[in-house]
Parts: C-alpha cells; structure tokens; sequence
C-alpha cells in the first residue's frame, strides 16, 4: 500500500509540474499571452486560450490546465460559457482556479446627499442618498437587489444584517394580516395602509401564504374607510386566485394569513431600505449612520447593481457532455432576479414559480386517482448552471449576493461534487440538484425520462457551510434535490433559512420514478423554518427505495411568528415519501410530520438520547 501511494503522488506531482498554466488578472489585457508576466484580462479569453491548446494538442495540455485568476474584481458584461470544447480528461482537467470575484453587476456611481420628493418624508428628506441607475447597454438598468458591502433592503423585503453578520435571532418582520381573500373577485382586502399609496405606480405585495410565498404587482386600491380592497396585475392575478396550493388562509386556529406592501418610496422609512423610481431609475437609499462616511468618501467603490441573472453556465448536450472542470476558490457574486418585476411571482413549492394552476372540477388523473389540482411551474433563475455534464467540481468556493438560486445543477449532471463551499445571502435555494419537471410537464406527474441518463446521478454535496439563504424568496430552501438518485448530502451545516433545510424528491408520488440510493447523512440542520410552516429540518418526497438518513443533527424549528400554524418538524416525510432507513439521527426530541408514508420505511433510534459526529468518507 505505502508503495502504491507514493507512485500516486509522484504521479500528482508529475502532472502538476506539467501542467499548462494561463494567468488572468484584473490589470491584464487580452491582447497579452496570459503567462504570469503579461497575464490576459479576462476568464472568457483564458478559457479560449485553453480550448485552442485542446484543439491543437499542444503539450500543456498533457498534465491538465490550470486558468490562475489574480486576486480582484472581475466585473462581468455577459455570463462565461463553458462547452463541450473546453473539456478536460481525468489526467488532463480544466482548472479554474483562485480567490477572484467573478461579479455579474455594475457599479452605481455619484451618490448625492437629500431629495426633495415629496412622496418622503419631510424629516427625512435630508437622510435620503440619491443616484441615477446605471446603463446596461442602451437602457437604464431595472434592479431588485443592490449591494451596499451587504444586501440592502428594498422596502417590504427581508433581510437581517448587523454590520454585514447576520443576527441570530427571530426577525421582527413588519407585517400584517389581511382581512379577506376574495377568489371570485381575486381581490384581498387590508386594513388601509397609513401611508398615501394613490401614486405609488410600483407597489408590490408579499403574502404569506402556508408553506410558499406571492409577490403581486398591484394593479389598484380601492380605499373603504379602514379597510382596503386590492387587485393585482395579470398573469399573477389568474394564478394566485385559481390555484389551491398553497393560498392564504382567512381566520385560521392562529388568524388569517399576513402581508407587507413594497417597492413605494412613501415606504421608505428606515436605514438600509433602498428603492428605484419609475420610470426614471433614479435610486433612493437610506444608510445607516455608520455608512455615511463611505458614502462621503468612495461609496461607489463598493455599491452595486446585479445586471446578470447567470455568472457561469457549464452547459452540454445530450451528445457531446462537458466533462472534467475544476473550480477552486472562486468567489460568485451579484446575480440579479427580476421575475416578480416582470410578471409577479406565486410559488408552489421551494421557489417554483407557477406558470399555470387550477382546482379540478373532478379530482384524478391516471397517474393518481386523488389528484384534485394541476400545476406547471418554472425553474429559478440560478447564478451557477451545469447540465449534460460529467465531472464538474466546485472545491473551497464562495457564493454570495445571489439573488436566486446559487448553484444549480439542473440535468444530466453525474459523478460531480460540490466540497467545502461556502453559500451565503442567497436569495433562493442554495444548491439545486436534479430534475424538477417544468414547463409543459405537469409537476405531479412521476417523471420518467425517455433516456435514463438524464436524471442526476452521484453527485455528493459534502463539507459545505450554508447560511443566511431564501432571503428573496421565503419558499425556497438550502439544499434542494429533486428527481436524483445515488446522491450523497453529507456534512454540511445549513442554517438560517425561511423555509426547509435540505429537500430530497419532488413529485407526490408513490410510483417507481428512478429515484433511489440517496444518503442524507452527517449534516446540522439548525434554524430554518423562520417564516413558513409545513416545514422541516430535512424534508422527503415520494418513493425512493434504498435511501438513508442517519447521523444527522437536527434542531427543533423556529415558531415563525407569521404562520398560521404550527407544523415544522425536524424530519418531514411529506405525501408518499417510502424506502427510507431513518436512523441515529440527534434531535431536542423527537419531530417527525407524516403524510402518507409507504410500507418501506424504517425508523430507529432517533432523538435526544443519540450521539452524533461527522461522518468520515
């Protein structure tokens, strides 16, 4: 054994000293030949380079290829595309590596201190920062997000900050409870705003609503005396109205459902709120006091707007895959969303978006005779894209300021691994994996692909700190996986999240779906179910044989103080999840929720009493 090793290494060492190396730096220039004396100026032109060595077979490639990236910012124009050409093999990878901020926005510029629009108030006319929106291209770049050092706070929006660290504690967030939600009128009926809204041509709102979240553009307010009726815009509308699952609940054991109004400057109020006119794109900001001296001296230096919804998209095909790229210490930051600007945003479940649901007249489908509702839905926009890939790693990388998804590896990923990364301020899911049936195929319909190496398969998410995610939307959560199958979710800490922890399964099936072999295992759980209910620390899905969730550390969850009832659990086993071994799992005591379970489950030694540490590979 000791003599196989040391031929590894002298192997490992051989194809590093080898290896073709390219330099970037923020100071470069693509005319350069990208060594460490003249490196290039950009990851889109090393990646090019590297591609015309594979093409040409030249000898760098021999021990693999390693992009180095200069410490810096490297503002991107357009998300970097990684193909099938930029391919490595297993002694010959793509390396790309190095602690640089690969960052999708632009910076805003020439702050000025006062406003006199009269839509503020007087007395904080004088603490109010102004400054034009910058140009994306031609246009004035539309924005949800800005980043201040920290994510600012579009008014109505949630995020908890104590000077950039996120405070442990239950957020206060500012909402109320609605008075009546009309289905037949799609209206909702609120107490009257105290503020004069009657201009306020961007006002938004946030529901709360069970175990996913609304945001509606609204379309009027019609004023009642002390209550308010409201209507919304279309397509949101139609969808919030028409669908069952989830909708607000009116007079529940714990009161009706609560909302926030949002994107009005007469709402701005309070430091670190922020909001962009219309149609002008002028930008107001309220800072703390502690930023007024940046503010003063070189704000802009660090004040940004995400312009780019995709950083990075690993993208194959089914017939020629990418294979074999590294990153490694690579920081993602600034990725934009927009949707609920656009056309609202009514979820179904963890951040899908509906594009179209209804209540059947009379329940059934061929697949499950029970079935009352329909449902499409979309997928989140995400920062980081693979699919039709082999191979990929991510190793020691940063993730932050990321407005929807972080990492999403959508289909056909295999034999890759997410390892002893860091995800925070994420305002979706952090990692996504798998196949979450979207578009024309209806969502509870089991999915069987038509070529079985589409599904996700042996992927391991291991040794990874996720904190402070779903901030943008509350339905989502840390680590999601949908239809996947030998994936191994190990190790990692997952907190501070609004919703679930880490999700396995998607579709509400009992049926065989090619789901199976999937191992929770080592992970600490802590903290979640902030906002929402109908949620769990780790949550299930539908029928995956020779499964596994064991040694995991799992707290209680948080009583969320807008939620209408109580159900959180610290293990979920949601509608027909079966195969699972559930076993040594550390909990305060034990909390599992059941809805319709299978006849293959087996639950052990589970609760206060059981011991766990980290799992060794």
């Amino acid at each position: 054994m000791r003599r196989l090793y040391i031929t590894m290494v002298a192997m490992v060492c051989c194809m590093q000293m080898m290896a073709g190396d390219i330099f970037v730096s923020p100071s470069g220039n693509d005319g350069n030949p990208g060594t460490r004396e003249k490196p290039l100026a950009t990851l889109e032109q090393a990646l090019r380079q590297a591609r015309e060595w594979r093409r040409l077979q030249r000898k760098e490639v021999e021990g693999g290829i390693r992009i180095n990236l200069e410490s810096g910012t490297y503002l991107l124009s357009r998300p970097i595309f990684i193909r099938p050409e930029d391919s490595g093999t297993e002694l010959s990878p793509t390396i790309i590596r190095g602690a640089a901020v690969l960052r999708g926005s632009i910076r805003i510029e020439k702050w000025q201190r006062g406003c006199n629009d009269e839509r503020v108030a007087p007395a904080l006319r004088d603490k109010i920062w102004t400054a034009e929106a910058p140009m994306a291209g031609n246009k004035i770049l539309w924005f949800r997000q800005m980043d201040q050092g920290r994510m600012a706070t579009q008014f109505g929006t949630f995020y908890v900050e104590n000077g950039g660290n996120v405070a442990m504690q239950t957020p206060s967030v500012k909402m109320e409870r609605m008075l009546n939600f009309n289905t037949n009128e799609r209206t909702i009926t609120i107490p009257t705003p105290r503020q004069d809204l009657s201009r306020a041509n961007q006002l938004e709102m946030l529901v709360h609503q069970r175990w996913a979240t609304a945001i509606l553009r609204v379309k009027s307010m019609r004023v009642m005396g002390d209550s308010t009726i409201v209507s919304f815009h279309e397509p949101e509308s139609k969808i919030e109205f028409e669908h069952p699952w989830p909708q607000p609940v009116i007079n529940g054991e714990k009161g009706s459902s609560s909302y926030c109004l949002q994107n009005a400057l007469e709402l701005l109020d309070e430091p670190g709120e922020w909001y962009q006119d219309y149609p002008s794109g002028r930008v107001y900001y309220y800072p703390y006091d502690a930023e007024i001296l940046q503010l003063q001296d070189s704000f802009s230096a660090w004040s940004y707007a995400p312009a780019l919804k995709t950083l990075v998209n690993i993208s194959g095909t089914p017939e020629r895959r990418v294979h074999h790229i590294r990153f490694e210490g690579v920081n993602f930051m600034d990725a934009a969303w927009t949707r609920p600007s656009e056309q609202g945003h009514v979820t179904l479940q963890g951040g899908f978006a509906m594009i179209d649901a209804y209540k059947l007249l009379e329940p059934g489908l061929p697949e499950k005779a029970e079935l009352e509702n329909q449902a499409w839905i979309e997928r989140p926009d995400a920062a980081v894209k693979v699919s039709y890939a082999d191979d990929i790693v991510f190793d020691d990388c940063f993730f932050r300021h990321l407005a929807a998804t972080g990492l999403d590896m959508e289909k056909s990923v295999t034999r890759s691994v997410v390892q002893n990364c860091s995800f925070q301020e994420i305002g979706g899911t952090a990692i996504m994996v798998g196949t979450f049936p979207d578009q024309g195929f209806e969502t509870h319909v089991p999915y069987s692909p038509k070529h079985d190496e589409d599904i996700c398969d042996m992927v391991t998410i291991s040794n990874n700190e996720i904190h402070h995610c779903t901030t943008e939307d509350w339905g989502a959560v840390g680590i999601a996986a949908g239809y996947v199958r030998n994936i191994l979710i190990q190790n990692n800490e997952v907190s501070d999240l609004n919703y679930s922890g880490i999700c396995v399964g998607w579709g509400w099936t009992a049926l065989e779906s090619g789901m199976r072999n999937n191992r929770i295992e080592g992970n600490h759980v802590y903290y979640y179910a902030k906002q929402l209910y109908d949620a769990g620390g780790i949550y299930t899905l539908s029928y995956q044989p020779n499964s596994f969730i064991r040694n995991n550390t799992i707290e209680a969850p948080v009583k969320a103080p807008y939620a209408t009832n109580d159900r959180a659990f610290c293990i979920y086993f949601d509608e027909a999840t079966d195969g699972y071994t559930v076993e040594n799992n550390w909990m305060p005591f034990e909390s599992f929720g059941y809805n319709k379970p299978g006849l293959h489950m087996i639950i052990r030694n589970n609760g206060p009493q059981v011991k766990v540490g980290k799992i060794e590979d």
